[in-house]
């Protein structure tokens, strides 16, 4: 579950086409939700996070760290992972999805050769540690970069 999945329970929300002002009949009429008179109930009302002219926290709290724009996110699996495999196969992004091995690979997968392999498999993913090349190779598998 990430912040960007999240959603509200069905039913908790209505919807956002609903007519203001237009008479007490509605349940929203004469101020239209907005209360008697203030600086909120007229037009111009200032941003969210405007705090009268004094420094916004948002600024007033300091900026730590960097993020890269460029980085990639690379979900990595050790070589023992594939011993779960038969021999002779054709391991694929999606084969390591379906035995839940991975979850989502968003930019990529790469083995890394933490364990040992026992099996001959052709592996075809994104990128390889130099340990883990050796090891399949060294079984007559192949590393194959997609």
């Amino acid at each position: 579950m990430e912040l960007s999945n999240l959603s509200p329970a069905a039913g908790s929300v209505h919807s956002n086409n609903f007519r203001r002002g237009r008479g007490h009949g509605s349940g929203n009429g004469k101020t239209a939700g907005k209360g008697h008179k203030g600086q909120k109930a007229r037009s111009g009302a200032p941003r969210i996070g405007f705090e009268g002219g004094q420094m916004p926290l948002y600024r007033r709290l300091p900026k730590r760290g960097f993020k890269n724009r460029n980085s990639l996110d690379i979900e990595a699996i050790n070589i023992s992972e594939l011993e779960r495999f038969e021999n002779d196969t054709v391991v694929t992004i999606d084969m390591l999805m379906e035995n839940g091995i991975i979850k989502s690979p968003k930019d990529g997968v790469k083995v890394l050769g933490n364990g040992t392999l026992t099996k001959k498999l052709t592996v075809q993913v994104n990128a390889f540690s130099e340990g883990a090349k050796a090891k399949i190779e060294e079984l007559g598998g192949k590393a194959e970069v997609i």
